[in-house]
C-alpha cells in the first residue's frame, strides 16, 4: 500500500514539473489580473499580435510565457535566451506562428542574436501569428543596438508585471502545495513565509524540499515537522 501511495505521489510530482506546472490555472494573478486577461484574449484573437511583458525578478514573466506555451491551440515555440543551451541557429530557423521569447535582455547588444530576433519578428508578422516576449525592462530601456529591432519592439502591447504582496504569496504557496497533493495548514504556510526568503522561487524550492521530506517520513506538514526537516 505504501509503495502504491509513493508511486502515485511520484506521478503527481512528475506531473507538476517545472514546465507542466506553469499554466494560467495556477498563476496567482494578484495585481497582474489584467495582464492575464489580455494574454488569454490575444491567444484567441487572429491576425498579427505582439505582446511584451516586463518586470523585475519574481514577477511571474516566465510563468506566463510557459502558460502561453501550454495553452490549447497551435504548437508553440519557446526560447529562454538566458539558458546556456539556447541555440542561435534554431532561433534563426524558427518558423512557428506562435512563439514565446523569455529574457530578451540576455542577448541585447549581440548583433547576431538581434538580427535573428528581427527576422523572427518579421516571419511571425507575415504569418499573422502571435509573438510574446519578456524582459527585465521596457523595450526602450533595453540595450538593443539594431535600430530596426528597437522599432519592432515598440509595435505591440507592453505591460509591466508586479510582485505579489505577502498575503498573495501565502495563497500562492498554499496553491502550489495543493497542486503537489500536500495539505498545508495556514499556520504552516505563515511559518514558512516568516522564516524563508520571500521570493516565490525560494518559497517554491522550500516547498519542494518539504514535499520530498514529507514523502520520505510519511508525515503531514506541521510546524514541528517543517522546523526539523529544514533545520530551522
Amino acid at each position: 500500500m505504501a509503495g502504491q501511495k509513493e508511486q502515485q505521489h511520484m506521478q503527481l510530482t512528475l506531473g507538476v514539473g517545472l514546465e507542466e506546472a506553469l499554466r494560467f490555472e495556477n498563476f496567482l494573478s494578484g495585481p497582474n489580473a489584467a495582464v492575464v486577461q489580455l494574454l488569454l484574449e490575444q491567444l484567441q484573437a487572429t491576425g498579427f499580435r505582439f505582446v511584451y511583458l516586463w518586470g523585475g525578478e519574481d514577477t511571474g514573466k516566465s510563468h506566463l510565457l510557459q502558460a502561453c506555451k501550454h495553452h490549447p491551440g497551435p504548437e508553440t515555440a519557446f526560447y529562454d535566451l538566458a539558458a546556456v543551451d539556447v541555440s542561435l541557429a534554431a532561433l534563426a530557423a524558427e518558423n512557428a506562428a506562435k512563439i514565446c521569447i523569455d529574457n530578451i535582455q540576455s542577448v541585447a547588444g549581440q548583433p547576431d542574436w538581434e538580427e535573428a530576433l528581427f527576422h523572427l519578428f518579421n516571419r511571425v508578422r507575415d504569418q499573422q501569428g502571435l509573438l510574446v516576449m519578456a524582459g527585465d525592462a521596457p523595450p526602450m530601456h533595453l540595450a538593443i543596438q539594431l535600430a530596426d529591432l528597437r522599432s519592432r519592439l515598440s509595435w505591440g502591447l507592453t505591460y509591466q508585471l508586479h510582485r505579489l504582496q505577502d498575503d498573495e504569496k501565502l495563497a500562492a504557496l498554499k496553491m502550489r502545495a495543493r497542486q503537489r497533493g500536500l495539505d498545508m495548514p495556514d499556520e504552516v504556510a505563515r511559518y514558512i513565509l516568516h522564516r524563508c526568503p520571500r521570493r516565490l522561487s525560494e518559497l517554491f524550492a522550500t516547498l519542494e524540499r518539504l514535499d520530498e521530506a514529507s514523502l520520505t517520513a510519511q508525515r503531514k506538514l506541521t510546524i514541528p515537522f517543517v522546523r526539523k526537516a529544514l533545520g530551522w
